[in-house]
């Protein structure tokens, strides 16, 4: 007995816990450029973003307008840094910049990161590249001088033109020009906690190679893969190969130990007629089939099981950004703040009514006993279940070896509240025989009519969860079948069920 109450309330707060109103995405942000003469102002962008289940937004700039709105939401910001000269020459400057843009808001506004400067290897300027160090140091100096050191974190953004090869990912090398500066930087990240990030953008890659089967290997689409011929590893997408080539890199320097975080990433849905790839049913499937391969939680190969701290690219259009016509076509959302197409950020609810969706059939009344009433046994009244969502459309799976805590907590978190429900009753059986109830008291001679018998309604076909995914390890686990088991029950099955279980139990 004291085993099957622990079981019932390790299940429960497990359940719990893993039950949020909200399926937000703690690992997932957004950049929000404001190179445009077109967004809609803040505020709206802030109760935008709250819809949404985005819980981070990297900003090039420090507007703020942009911080006071994000005040209070529970949304942490990346905030940019301009001017890196002037951070790197005068600590007095920087702390002034500390003053301006981050007391006056934190923590009301939840600010993580500075940003000193942005893809500073584009500007081919090597002098520009050795300020970064200085202005980084003396801008961690102003935080802690305002007792913030230990609360937001400082670094750079990075391109993929910082490694002279990332093909195979195994053989990842920074290049030589840029790696004197790279290893202060590294050691900066390394000494304050603050993580290594990097921009890498499949649709580049598809752009030098525009096959079938690389678009397919960027979109993250079943394909037939791709062999590391140092490691032996088939990597099944182009991200993985991208951020996997980064972390050789970081581990040919002695720096493996740093945290890798993608601050842009995403797909273009339109451009100019010389660029490949360029549609919105190829940036759906991109930034869908990445954030559902971001879920899994199967990191990547060199990093099996790492979630990667992952910036989309971008919240909006910019409409004034110089380059090419994809430039100004990665917006998710439309100054209107209408999506430009769905890959299921929207926030939805856990919650259900507390009632059933159709009233439950009732027995007809049993003849009366003659000596003795039996007082019926109170209703239970459960929710009706929701319909499980679609976590994994197209992904292809790399390594599909979830650690076992992550898999109770995927399951937790999918149960709807009469599935947990259901999942605890089950936990509370006891596993030894139960006693026999003594017979009953005989009965006169009147015939008590045999309530009508409950026919259970055929369960339902399973949702086809993981379209276009490649299995590499087809191995279903048993929690994995338990949360479709209870996901399909309809609502009278349930009550029947946990009736029995009470029944059992008491």
């Amino acid at each position: 007995m004291e085993a099957s109450v622990y079981r019932f309330f390790l299940l429960f707060f497990l359940c719990l816990y893993g039950l949020p109103q909200t399926k937000s995405q703690p690992f997932i942000g957004v950049n929000y450029g404001q190179t445009a003469d077109n967004l809609p102002p803040p505020s709206a962008t802030a109760k935008l973003l709250r819809s949404t289940t985005i819980q981070k937004v990297r900003l090039y700039g420090s507007d703020p307008a942009i911080i006071k709105a994000l005040a209070n939401t529970g949304i942490e910001i990346v905030i940019g840094t301009g001017d890196v000269p002037g951070l790197a020459s005068d600590p007095s400057f920087a702390r002034s910049w500390v003053e301006t843009n981050v007391v006056p808001y934190y923590p009301a506004s939840k600010i993580t990161l500075i940003d000193v400067g942005n893809e500073a290897t584009t500007f081919g300027d090597r002098n520009f590249m050795l300020q970064l160090l200085p202005a980084m140091k003396n801008v961690q100096s102003a935080l802690e001088a305002a007792s913030l050191g230990g609360k937001i974190k400082v670094s750079t953004v990075h391109t993929m033109s910082i490694l002279s090869q990332s093909d195979p990912p195994s053989a990842g090398v920074f290049a030589a020009d840029h790696a004197d500066i790279l290893k202060g930087l590294l050691e900066f990240n390394r000494e304050t906690g603050s993580p290594f990030a990097v921009n890498p953008y499949p649709f580049f890659a598809y752009q030098s190679d525009p096959r079938p089967e690389t678009l397919a290997f960027c979109l993250f689409q079943p394909n037939p893969g791709r062999v590391d011929a140092n490691s032996k590893i088939k990597y099944m997408n182009m991200f993985d190969a991208q951020v996997d080539a980064v972390y050789s890199a970081l581990s040919s320097f002695g720096f493996k130990d740093v945290e890798i975080v993608v601050a842009e990433t995403g797909w273009p849905y339109k451009g100019d007629p010389d660029e490949v790839g360029t549609t919105i049913e190829n940036a759906k499937a991109y930034n869908k089939n990445l954030i559902a391969h971001l879920k899994s939680m199967a990191g990547t190969p060199l990093m099996p099981g790492k979630v990667i701290e992952t910036y989309l690219f971008a919240l909006y259009d910019e409409n004034l950004k110089p380059g090419k016509g994809s430039e100004r076509a990665f917006g998710l959302f439309k100054p209107d703040v209408t999506m430009t197409y769905d890959i299921g950020l929207t926030k939805t609810t856990n919650q259900t009514s507390m009632a059933p969706q159709s009233p439950m059939p009732r027995l007809p009344p049993a003849a009366a006993p003659t000596s003795q009433t039996i007082p019926a046994p109170p209703q239970m009244i459960l929710p009706s279940p929701t319909s499980p969502s679609d976590k994994n459309s197209g992904q292809t799976d790399v390594h599909n070896s979830t650690p076992r805590s992550a898999s109770l907590a995927h399951l937790c978190s999918s149960l709807s509240v009469p599935s947990m429900m259901l999942f605890v009753s089950t936990s509370m059986a006891p596993q030894s025989p139960m006693p026999r109830l003594p017979p009953a008291a005989p009965r006169t001679s009147q015939t008590i009519p045999a309530p009508p018998q409950m026919i259970l309604p055929s369960p339902t076909s399973p949702s086809d969860k993981n379209s276009g995914q490649t299995d590499v390890h087809n191995s279903t686990p048993r929690s994995a079948s338990l949360a479709h088991l209870c996901s399909s029950l309809s609502v009278p099955s349930m009550m029947l069920f946990v009736s029995v279980m009470y029944a059992l139990i008491m």
